[in-house]
């Protein structure tokens, strides 16, 4: 069984502090940051000594492209994704996936909390050209091959921030962002993307966001029962994952304390909580579900997200004409 929190550490290499947390049972995942990456060797050695300790752990990555790409030297450097969209085909939109999966794979990470679904055009503070356009219905249609390059490179999807981010002007992870759109205004609208992606059954996990819609819940998404049980897990029979954003964010502390957080996002439905950046909330957080039974329907859904690389090794990946056609069309995208 799988436990319902993922945690980080700070370093290159595993402190005794962190092999006795990675022990724990509550413990189900581990997501890495760019403090935690040197170069590939370094990475194959530390993701040996997780695996060491906890063999069955996820290992998740941000690895977007953009301003958001935790490794970077030695792996490809990917265009955020509104410029990639404004020049790419569908061809290529489905090899970067491909590429931007099959790289991490390659190394043992299980998947990247990717792909962003918001739509945006610079509005957002947080979004901005992470998203892959500003319209929701344009989001769908790009993301889609996107996607199907991350299942072709043996990678499961998260769609990011149900049910859309990019509306709002403020970032969630200095402020509790709050949108005064309908239940039905949003449905139409930012939330299109992940009601097109779950219906074509492309969405493996989803995050919420740390967003409050005032006409809807008095909740903020990520504790809200209304959104991800009766929108999410109801209207839209989403069967898969439900992750929080991270716990840590001060949007989040609408519900309190690290414990009151980590319960709260269970309470309302997520399969795993994730805190992040601060050690001391997630020791916090796993005191507050001392007694806190990990759920068999969660623990099979987080089992889906494991990676299933289709190569044996990086120099096979290195070898494919797919890759170095790939990296050169990403990296002359860079370079213009």
């Amino acid at each position: 069984m799988l436990g319902p929190l993922m945690i980080d550490v700070d370093g290159l290499d595993l402190t005794a502090e962190d092999r006795e947390l990675l022990q724990h049972p509550l413990v189900g995942g581990l997501i890495f940051f760019a403090r935690n990456y040197r170069d590939r060797a370094q990475l194959q050695e530390l993701v040996a000594a997780i695996r060491a300790v906890r063999p069955d752990i996820l290992l998740a990555v941000d690895q977007e492209g953009g301003r958001v790409q935790r490794f970077r030297d030695q792996f490809t450097r990917l265009p955020s994704m509104q410029a990639l969209t404004a020049v790419a085909d569908e061809a290529l939109l489905r090899d970067a996936g491909w590429l931007l999966a099959a790289e991490l794979l390659a190394e043992g990470i299980d998947f990247s909390f990717a792909p962003v679904l918001d739509a945006d055009d610079q509005h957002c503070r947080i979004v901005g050209d992470r998203s892959f356009c500003a319209d929701p219905a344009g989001v769908a249609a790009r993301v889609r091959p996107f996607m199907a390059g991350m299942h072709e490179a043996g990678m499961a999807t998260t769609g990011k921030h149900f049910p859309g981010h990019g509306h709002v002007l403020e970032d969630s992870h200095e402020e509790l962002p709050e949108d005064e759109r309908t239940l039905e205004q949003v449905m139409a609208g930012d939330a299109l993307p992940f009601v097109e992606c779950i219906g074509a059954g492309e969405l493996d996990a989803v995050m919420p966001a740390h967003i409050r819609f005032v006409e809807v819940d008095s909740q903020p998404v990520g504790f809200s029962r209304f959104w991800l049980q009766d929108v999410l897990r109801g209207q839209l029979d989403f069967d898969g994952v439900i992750f929080s954003d991270d716990l840590s964010m001060e949007g989040a502390g609408a519900a309190g304390g690290y414990g009151a957080r980590i319960r709260a996002a269970l309470d309302a439905g997520c399969d795993m909580g994730i805190v992040c950046n601060n050690r001391a909330g997630a020791l916090e957080a796993l005191q507050a579900l001392e007694n806190f039974s990990p759920r068999r329907e969660s623990s099979d859904r987080l089992q889906r997200m494991r990676g299933r690389s289709q190569v044996e090794s990086r120099a096979e990946l290195e070898a494919s004409d797919r890759w170095q056609r790939t990296r050169a069309k990403l990296l002359a995208l860079g370079n213009t």
